[in-house]
Order: structure tokens, then C-alpha cells, then sequence
């Protein structure tokens, strides 16, 4: 094999890469929340970060739901993102998407009683999460 061949597959391979990161952009684009709602959730964070590690921390909740739940909090830990911070909207937007469907997905293996049991914010602010994650 010659060096060239090496080459082109470098390169089709970095081209590849940067067109599937261009379509999750994409995809962000178009699911970002609407209307100040991305500004709610933003505002809730500290809420959701605290709730996420306290269903963890439950003992009780299938294997599987805390796993996904320690993945997310490493996640949400790492200093890299699929879309850096800096960007404005979506650099936040991804770890807003993140989030929204680890919690879906853990109402629907644990229940929303289980999220609304570990909730530490306020009425307001849960009923808040319902509406941005769809959990009504």
C-alpha cells in the first residue's frame, strides 16, 4: 500500500467525522428549545444536577437507570461537550437535550413518583422540568 492510500483514508475519515458533528449541529438547531424555555432550563440546572445524582444515589432504582444516570453526571462533568459552552444557544443546548432524554428515559424505567420524590427544588420548578422533558 502506498502512503497515498493512507492519506485519502485519513482523510475520509476526518471528512466523515466533521460531517456527522455538522449534522448533530444540525439537529440541536432545530430541537433547541423555543421562546426562553432554554433560559428556564438554565435556570433549573442546579435543581436537575442535584435530582440527577440523588436518584443515583438510589439504592432502589433498576441497575440499568443508575447506570445511565452515573454516565449522564460524567457527562455533565467533562470539560468536553459535543458542542463546545462558548457557542451561544447551543454550546448549552446539547447538555439541555442530554439531560431531557436521560430523564425520560428514567421516568419511564422508574416512574415520575421516583424524579418527583428526589426533586429538591421548588412545585414551580418541577413543574417546570415536566414541561421542558415532556414528563406531564
Amino acid at each position: 500500500m502506498t502512503d497515498s492510500w493512507w492519506w485519502s483514508l485519513l482523510i475520509g475519515i476526518l471528512a466523515s467525522l466533521l460531517l456527522a458533528w455538522l449534522a448533530l449541529v444540525v439537529v440541536l438547531v432545530i430541537m433547541r428549545p423555543r421562546g426562553g424555555l432554554l433560559r428556564e432550563a438554565l435556570r433549573l440546572l442546579p435543581d436537575v444536577v442535584r435530582l440527577i445524582h440523588a436518584l443515583w444515589s438510589d439504592r432502589s432504582l433498576p441497575r440499568g437507570v443508575r447506570m445511565r444516570l452515573g454516565l449522564l453526571l460524567t457527562y455533565l462533568a467533562l470539560p468536553i461537550d459535543l458542542v463546545p459552552d462558548f457557542i451561544p444557544l447551543l454550546g448549552y443546548a446539547d447538555d439541555a437535550i442530554v439531560v431531557t432524554a436521560v430523564l425520560r428515559g428514567v421516568v419511564r424505567k422508574a416512574g415520575l413518583q421516583a424524579v418527583r420524590a428526589h426533586w429538591p427544588g421548588t412545585e414551580d420548578g418541577f413543574s417546570a422540568l415536566c414541561r421542558l422533558t415532556g414528563l406531564d
